[in-house]
């Protein structure tokens, strides 16, 4: 891992660089939004892929403007528990408060604090597919985030890239924390098949308290104008290494329909198929 950490630092910087510049990556410069071909023939339906490589986005001028459209926005968005795999039911407690975020402090543990100015609203809801005999449950959060412009959008995923610098351990929660956090950054534009206009993996394993056995830990992030998108999947133990790869992989296309559904939820309309007032 440590190998790696002069090229991450490189992209961290990058993605800060880009995310000082201004300019939204869905607004053609005339004021309207983008046409996206992913957004016009996509459906949402698991199981469904994207068949044009332009990425999912979202306009500035087609983004939530106040927090009151930013918590419709989040709320709106039908998030199905089988978008991750089937089998997976919603988490108790299902959805957090809009108006907090997680944020990792400087001594690596992770807290919900209220949200800052320049971020409008984030929810994170809980799914889980439940422990069955011999095999701990999947557990998976699903967050997404609303910048009030695009510029804040590309601080966000800046600043989670450099999180796995500064802490390649982290503490999730009173007994569960991750090591080993492995990153990858990729800016849309390279030869990739893209998802969104940045996207970000990062890979490691988690431990549960009293517990030295390490279990999978994934976790996804794409950016589409000025909302984010993230999901952790935390891999119960007592899978087959086939069957956590099967896990992680319907895991990373759960958040890709997510994604979908917010490039059309800010369609030709704006958020909450209303004209954005922005």
């Amino acid at each position: 891992m440590v190998a790696h950490r002069p090229v991450m630092a490189v992209m961290a910087g990058t993605l800060m660089l880009v995310g000082c510049t201004g300019g939204s990556d869905g607004d053609t410069g005339t004021g309207t939004r983008k046409p996206s071909a992913r957004s016009s023939g996509t459906t949402g339906e698991p199981g469904s892929a994207p068949s044009s490589p332009d990425p999912y986005t979202v306009a500035e001028d087609r983004a939530p403007a106040t927090r009151a459209e930013a918590v419709e926005f989040v709320r709106e968005l039908p998030v199905r528990p089988d978008y991750f795999g089937a089998g997976f039911r919603e988490g108790e407690p299902y959805e957090s408060d809009p108006a907090r975020w997680a944020v990792l402090g400087e001594d690596c543990v992770w807290r919900r604090e209220p949200l800052p100015d320049g971020v409008l609203a984030s929810l994170t809801r809980a799914f889980v597919l439940p422990a069955t005999k011999g095999k701990e449950a999947v557990q998976v959060s699903l967050t997404v985030t609303v910048h009030a412009d695009v510029t804040g959008g590309r601080r966000d995923m800046a600043v989670s890239l450099e999180e796995s610098l500064r802490c390649p351990e982290q503490r999730l929660n009173a007994t569960q924390r991750v090591r080993g956090l492995y990153s990858q950054a990729n800016p849309f534009g390279e030869e990739r098949n893209a998802i969104g206009d940045d996207d970000l993996t990062e890979t490691g394993e988690y431990l549960v308290e009293g517990d030295q056995q390490a279990r999978p830990f994934d976790w996804y992030k794409y950016r589409l104008g000025p909302v984010t998108v993230a999901a952790t999947a935390r891999i119960g133990a007592g899978r087959s290494e086939e069957e956590r790869s099967a896990v992680s992989s319907e895991v990373a296309k759960g958040v890709s329909f997510v994604a979908a559904d917010i490039d059309r939820l800010a369609g030709a309309d704006g958020p909450s198929g209303k004209a954005a007032s922005r």
